[in-house]
């Protein structure tokens, strides 16, 4: 495919004020290659490394400019509905096997645009249940939250979980999942009005910060990182799994908690995103329940830079979705 086409991308690197490397304007569209199809884009969603890729984090200088956007559900070239998983290289599929695993925006241009290309393994049929908009939202923050849940912390129906920063993608996600799994979910926010979203979502109960849960927990979710870290570890049940996949506030907390970690046996486990199969059984579980993405807010592409202040502020509940006219 030749030509141009509207998009939201990182034309500069600024680690302070990253909204100030966002531009939005013609980008060259995607040029066809072997093994690779190009998907006219209906529906992407913001995540925060959309804005990590802004302050440069997994994206370098030699790379720009990038279209931004890991997530995204469109029409392929056979006018098929699908949803792209935005892992490139994780089985070798139209990149080779030496190539390491990335996600789109760090090596490959991204989903806020009109058009995109992704490898053909990267692409799964979208259930006719969901629309475009919730379809964008499920490959990252709803697979990683999903990944967490169901692979990392190994819970059961009737097990309790904590969910750290109710609000955010990942952990509205988590939220939605733990309750339609049977799951019984506990929430913090700093936030009263957001402390009451998550109750309506299914959270049993939902505290500030710091506070005292009714019981200690099966597993804890964690993707605030160094303010609530202390907090998770002593929320735990002894032998009970702390599942770490971000770190917002920060990476070094001042309380490790190491002892009570190893006295108690607990487990901490890394997460990052989530395979195909994942997802695949993710969207599959969605169909199945009638769950579905918790979306604030839906913006055309051209408003992009309003999404992303949001994201950045904090001002949300939930994704925000970004569609192409």
């Amino acid at each position: 495919m030749v030509g141009a086409m509207f998009a939201a991308y990182a034309a500069r690197i600024d680690r302070d004020e990253p909204l100030r490397g966002l531009e939005l304007g013609e980008r060259p569209a995607p040029v066809g290659r072997p093994g690779w199809t190009t998907v006219r884009v209906r529906a992407a969603s913001l995540n925060h490394h959309d804005l990590w890729s802004l302050k440069g984090v997994g994206l370098g200088e030699d790379k720009l400019p990038m279209i931004l956007g890991c997530d995204a559900a469109g029409v392929d070239e056979d006018g098929n509905e699908v949803v792209l998983h935005s892992v490139i290289g994780q089985s070798g599929h139209g990149v080779g096997f030496d190539e390491p695993r990335s996600i789109l925006t760090e090596r490959y241009q991204g989903t806020f645009a009109e058009l995109v290309s992704v490898p053909r393994w990267n692409v799964l049929p979208k259930p006719a249940e969901l629309s475009f908009e919730e379809a964008a939202c499920l490959p990252t923050a709803w697979l990683t939250a999903y990944r967490m849940l169901f692979t990392n912390a190994g819970v059961r129906p009737g097990d309790s979980v904590l969910v750290q920063g109710a609000g955010g993608g990942v952990a509205t996600a988590a939220i939605v999942l733990g309750k339609a799994a049977g799951l019984r979910v506990f929430a913090t926010s700093r936030d009263e009005s957001k402390r009451k979203r998550a109750v309506e979502l299914g959270a049993v109960e939902a505290l500030e910060p710091g506070a005292r849960l009714p019981q200690r927990v099966d597993a804890v979710l964690e993707t605030v990182g160094a303010a609530t870290w202390s907090h998770s570890v002593k929320s735990l049940r002894p032998g009970g799994t702390l599942v770490i996949s971000g770190a917002t506030s920060g990476d070094r907390p001042s309380h490790a908690e190491l002892t009570r970690i190893f006295f108690l046996e607990l487990r901490v486990v890394g997460s990052t995103m989530g395979t195909k199969d994942e997802l695949e059984d993710l969207l599959s579980f969605c169909s199945a329940t009638g769950v579905r993405p918790v979306i604030d807010e839906v913006l055309p592409l051209d408003r992009a830079r309003e999404g992303f202040e949001r994201l950045a502020a904090g001002d949300l509940f939930g994704k925000i979705v970004l569609t192409t006219s």
